[in-house]
């Protein structure tokens, strides 16, 4: 009777333990997000640079002639081009927006008469009386000042990402100090390994299928003439990588821009059904086949860690959510006493195998 009882305590203790670790880990990410989360940034975009390195490699003359300092250099420069490129394209789209603004009010009010007529019902001074109080310059200005912010956390990534390719070529020596037992070294460079080679394959499929979105959305909404496509494009590319919602969310933006500028109800419609129908068959068709089950996530697991992850950071939190989650899940699985919670989290409730290291 008495083991029963120490059992019963013992299991009450670690799941209290672990209840309040777990509160105490939100509350510190909620009050370090201004810290944390460039630095997931920073790590993300350090995956990214391990990818494009290891893509060089395929080139036997870079593998060669060129060192592994010199590649990661390039891949820097090439990621930095293209964030200076595309910041260009989204502020040059969104001056344009910005100057047209007053041409989209009058176009709002007529399209709140047109519903009053199709209706029968005075909807226009119902949804005038909710945005009376709404300042266009305002909510400008605050745009120009997260922009601003944004730039900021980008000195902020930049920095880290120096930092984590200088520590990835002296990491192996801290494992060696840290793990003197040579098969305990192992297991750690496979642990890294499987964390590196499951969120880079992750990230490289995932933008090749938010580019694949956004270049064919792109090319929808310059058929139906809408203004900015490219920044509409742009946004589809990045709300692409927001599990579920992302794509419903990208869908309605341009649908409802598309109403602003020709002052019509039409336009919402075709641009849903088209850029709807670009979401669902690259989506349901296209993604599933080239992620296949390599994440090891279970669908519940990847919308709870949405809401979660959403919950304490916000859009970015969501844009996070998937490769901090999996992150996660390795990291589980390799600890006893938590594994049970990877298998909790995983598809089918297997633990992954980890891919083979090429031994140097």
């Amino acid at each position: 009777m008495s083991q029963i009882s120490d059992t019963s305590t013992q299991s009450i203790t670690k799941f209290t333990y672990i209840l309040l670790s777990l509160i105490a880990v939100i509350v510190i990410l909620v009050y370090t997000e201004e810290y944390v989360v460039p630095f997931i940034i920073a790590l993300i975009i350090w995956f990214i640079i391990h990818e494009l390195r290891e893509n060089l490699q395929w080139i036997p003359w870079v593998r060669k002639n060129v060192p592994i300092w010199l590649q990661s250099l390039i891949a820097f420069v090439i990621i930095n081009l293209v964030i200076i490129g595309v910041g260009e394209l989204v502020y040059i789209n969104s001056t344009i927006l910005y100057e047209n603004i007053d041409l989209y009010e009058q176009n709002f009010q007529a399209v709140l008469l047109q519903l009053n007529e199709i209706f029968n019902i005075d909807i226009a001074s119902k949804v005038n009386k909710y945005t009376h109080d709404f300042d266009v310059d305002e909510f400008a200005a605050s745009m120009l000042n997260t922009t601003t912010a944004l730039f900021g956390n980008g000195f902020l990534i930049v920095i880290y990402v120096i930092f984590l390719l200088i520590e990835e070529s002296i990491f192996p020596l801290k494992l060696k100090a840290f793990y003197p037992d040579e098969e305990e070294q192992e297991k750690k460079q496979d642990l890294f390994y499987k964390m590196d080679q499951n969120i880079g394959r992750y990230l490289r499929l995932k933008t090749i299928v938010s580019f694949l979105t956004g270049a064919l959305s792109y090319i929808v909404l310059l058929i139906f003439g809408v203004e900015a496509a490219l920044f509409w494009a742009l946004l589809i590319f990045v709300l692409n990588f927001i599990p579920t919602v992302g794509s419903l969310i990208a869908t309605v933006f341009p649908a409802i821009f598309a109403v602003l500028q020709m002052a019509e109800l039409a336009p919402f419609v075709y641009i849903m059904l088209s850029v709807g129908a670009v979401q669902i068959i690259i989506g349901n068709v296209v993604e599933p086949k080239l992620m296949g089950t390599s994440l090891n996530m279970s669908s519940l697991v990847v919308v709870l860690s949405l809401t979660i992850w959403g919950g304490i950071w916000g859009i970015m939190g969501m844009i996070l959510s998937v490769p901090i989650t999996v992150m996660m899940i390795i990291v589980f699985e390799e600890i006893p006493s938590l594994r049970f919670i990877a298998v909790a989290l995983s598809e089918k409730g297997e633990l992954s195998e980890a891919p083979k290291r090429v031994k140097k």
